[in-house]
């Protein structure tokens, strides 16, 4: 079995993140540590020169600008739905069980997915340290996806070096399968799963490629994307066998309330800053859920861009003024802006 894990980062090029569609990209998803910074003393920071200033505060930039994994209820119920399903399926020999989440935009279903196969991942090293095996593959479904173009985000996450242009669809799913048989693949998971939709025939193609897959990988599949339910992946014959065989989780936007205001003390928690007064968010978690509408993406956007702009203008401080100035994703802007001149 011949995979190609990507070329090493050159020196200096520590900024460019490769994307975990590929294994290389996937192994560093899975092995980086969580982002860490210790502030200086306030008289340290203080005397610091212009140029140790500067290197000081673009590591803060790059600290913040880093995604800080919260534990939300999402996170933690497909890590255990996920794990649970693994384990039932680890000695099927039929048709093995399915996850889906499904939810609005910025609600955390990414993260969860990526998440649940971190975890995996994890666990399978320690079980079998120093193998070959892939334990967990990651691919998005193509937009307008043909079953060729599927079988290709598959054979792109291998880096398999046979795959030429002229390779038919059978060819490059056959390479596929024989190689995530032998690397003893058993958790595969797909994102983007709304962009197929069975009520038009390549969506019909994709999905019965996409059960192929299912039934020649002894492996747990787990899928998420927006809306699931009414983005046509349950229509027909096709969907009744899908939804027969999967077990869908909702993600959903969090009420205010003790979770909520916890999410934000997490997230509070996070923040590197001088001048900032401990409790300030917290203090301030009904207006975050007001400019959000209780999206933890948009939260996070949010907190993290006024971290960074409050290192960038030297306030060192978040206050609600400066918040209300900043911008986010246009439908939490459009909900908040409209709310406000309504109101």
């Amino acid at each position: 079995m011949v995979v190609n894990s990507g070329p090493e980062p050159a020196p200096g090029d520590d900024e460019r993140v490769e994307p975990p569609t590929s294994v290389g990209g996937w192994r560093r998803f899975v092995e980086k540590d969580h982002a860490t910074f210790d502030l200086v003393s306030f008289e340290q920071w203080e005397v610091m020169d212009d140029d140790a200033r500067a290197a000081y505060d673009e590591a803060r930039i790059d600290y913040h600008s880093e995604l800080q994994v919260v534990r939300t209820s999402t996170v933690r119920e497909v890590a255990h739905q996920g794990r649970l399903l693994t384990l039932l399926n680890r000695r099927e020999e039929g048709a093995r069980r399915g996850l889906i989440i499904s939810g609005e935009r910025t609600t955390g279903k990414t993260t969860a997915l990526k998440q649940l196969g971190r975890l995996h991942e994890l666990r399978v090293r320690q079980r079998y340290p120093g193998g070959r095996r892939i334990p967990v593959v990651y691919v998005t479904a193509p937009p307008k996806g043909s079953a060729r173009k599927l079988a290709m985000e598959f054979a792109r996450f291998l880096g398999l070096p046979s795959i030429t242009p002229r390779a038919n669809t059978q060819d490059v799913t056959n390479a596929v399968c024989q190689v995530l048989i032998e690397a003893r693949t058993d958790l595969v998971l797909v994102d983007e799963i709304h962009l197929m939709n069975l009520a038009t025939t390549a969506g019909e193609e994709l999905s019965d490629h996409l059960k192929y897959f299912t039934e020649h990988l002894p492996a747990t599949f787990v899928y998420a994307g927006i809306d699931v339910e009414h983005s046509g992946l349950f229509t027909g014959i096709r969907g009744d066998q899908i939804a027969g065989r999967c077990t869908l989780l909702h993600s959903g936007p969090f009420p205010k309330g003790p979770e909520w205001e916890g999410l934000v003390a997490q997230m509070e928690a996070t923040l590197r800053l001088h001048h900032y007064k401990p409790g300030t968010l917290t203090e301030l978690a009904d207006y975050l859920h007001q400019r959000t509408g209780g999206m933890i993406g948009s939260l996070s956007h949010l907190i993290r861009l006024a971290a960074i702009s409050a290192i960038l203008d030297g306030s060192e401080r978040i206050t609600r003024r400066q918040l209300h100035k900043l911008r986010v994703d246009h439908a939490s802007e459009r909900d908040y802006r409209g709310e406000a001149e309504a109101g």
